[in-house]
């Protein structure tokens, strides 16, 4: 079984690719240091914490 430290590090390491592509993406877009850096903070913490809800429930469902 899952352990919840397991699944927050999982996320967590997941999330820091996503951080820095989302980072260079609102960088690009923007051209503002400072903007890109909120958006791909913003972005990263919002989707650990989706991206660990969605692993705690795929714990609970019978399939596979």
């Amino acid at each position: 079984m899952e352990s919840h430290l397991r699944s927050v590090v999982k996320a967590f390491t997941y999330r820091c690719g996503g951080l820095v592509v989302t980072g260079l993406v609102a960088l690009l877009v923007t051209k503002r240091i400072d903007l890109a850096a909120s958006v791909a903070l913003a972005d990263t913490l919002a989707k650990i914490g989706v991206f660990y809800l969605h692993e705690r429930m795929w714990l609970r469902i019978r399939f596979g």
